[in-house]
């Protein structure tokens, strides 16, 4: 398995000598997380990290809510050198998963591995950053957003204007555990939000 860190652009795991194999349990076959010759995206591995950076969208929620961090995206260059199976187990929230996973699935093909004369499916993981910092956030921003905010605060669910009474006009971001979307599965009037994009609902942590 290789990781690129978009951090350290010119530090990159090395190819291992001798291939490193696991079993793919859909098809029955060999695939490699280290090989003779590593699959290499068009114009190197900068251009891909460039190629990331000039092409991942801060969700806009993400932005409002001041989350920020890592996503581990993990995929596979195929034999024909495409990127294939993209996933990105939940760790931000907020679009933030999404995102990477979109951006990253959209790279152009690669040049795929070699082992032993013959092209091979190989696994690589890249952390994608997001990184601007937000220390408070402002119900009115929240209100005069084009999404609906719902608070999990201590297990019970408030109204932003409910939320805002124990939280203040604004609170510290820090104290935001997850977002997540929000499905009003009591159908609860106070929760419905008509003309908005998307509800999210915003846990506090206790």
């Amino acid at each position: 398995m290789k990781w690129l860190n978009l951090l350290f652009p010119l530090f990159i795991i090395p190819a291992l000598s001798n291939a490193q194999t696991t079993q793919d349990t859909t098809t029955k076959r060999k695939i490699f997380t280290a090989v003779e010759m590593e699959p290499s995206p068009p114009g190197g591995i900068n251009t891909f990290f460039n190629y990331i950076n000039s092409n991942l969208h801060y969700p806009e929620v993400a932005k409002l809510l001041g989350i920020n961090g890592k996503v581990l995206v993990d995929f596979w260059i195929d034999k024909t050198g495409r990127v294939v199976d993209v996933s990105a187990p939940r760790s931000l929230g907020a679009g933030c998963e999404y995102e990477a996973k979109k951006v990253v699935a959209g790279s152009p093909r690669w040049s795929p591995g070699i082992q032993n004369g013959h092209p091979v499916k190989v696994h690589f993981k890249v952390p994608v950053t997001f990184d601007q910092v937000k220390n408070r956030i402002k119900m009115q921003e929240l209100k005069d957003s084009d999404y609906g905010f719902v608070f999990n605060i201590n297990d019970k669910l408030y109204t932003l204007d409910e939320a805002q009474e124990q939280l203040g006009k604004s609170f510290r971001q820090e104290k935001i555990e997850s977002a997540d979307v929000f499905y009003n599965q009591d159908n609860d009037d106070k929760f419905a939000m008509p003309g908005k994009k998307e509800i999210y609902v915003v846990k506090i942590k206790s």
